[in-house]
């Protein structure tokens, strides 16, 4: 039998909701992109130069909502979770934004030089994106960091999901409804 709750949602600013779910799409995307271009995607005209175009796109849009965060606070974090919750919890916003900046910025590097540099560096074929000023070693460099951030993305968005997923059917705590479009400030979760 369902019992029923009425539970006060605290919500992220309708900004930073537009920020998560954005970054989030581009993210599913090009993780995608980025694990499947050498063998489904082989030969697909313009994979890399989409998968380019997208991580430069999630760069900006993580400096912007860096930006937000700073000038907009968060709401609590609910006073049900445990200590090793909101340790998790900030750990792993903390891990999403050093690989929402050091993922694409080092796909950066590796598109300006060694072995991704054949590739033009434009930004969804509008206009170009200058090079950065890196050795070819510098750029390995970041060929290799770019993998390994790719799945550590991958493995955090997977963890991510499942907290998530967890905080909403096992839970029925809300934490969910906090980071999801469209419910008001304000709404009453019924569980």
């Amino acid at each position: 039998m369902a019992r029923s709750a009425i539970v006060r949602i605290d919500r992220y600013s309708r900004g930073a909701i537009w920020f998560h779910w954005i970054i989030a799409a581009l993210i599913g995307v090009n993780l995608a992109i980025g694990l499947l271009h050498e063998s489904l995607l082989d030969g697909v005209a313009g994979a890399i130069p989409l998968h380019k175009s997208i991580g430069l796109t999630v760069l900006a849009l993580t400096l912007a909502r860096i930006s937000w965060r700073l000038t907009h606070r968060p709401p609590r974090l609910p006073a049900t979770l445990s200590t090793w919750e909101r340790a998790a919890a900030r750990a792993s916003h903390v891990a999403f934004y050093a690989l929402l900046l050091a993922l694409p910025l080092s796909g950066w590097a590796m598109g300006s030089a060694g072995r991704e540099a054949r590739y033009p560096l434009r930004w969804f074929a509008l206009f170009d994106v200058p090079r950065l000023p890196v050795s070819a070693q510098t750029a390995a460099v970041g060929d290799a960091a770019h993998s390994i951030l790719g799945y550590a993305m991958a493995a955090l968005v997977i963890v991510h999901v499942a907290a998530a997923l967890r905080h909403h059917f096992l839970l029925r705590n809300g934490v969910l409804a906090r980071m999801l479009p469209g419910v008001r400030k304000r709404d009453r979760a019924e569980f």
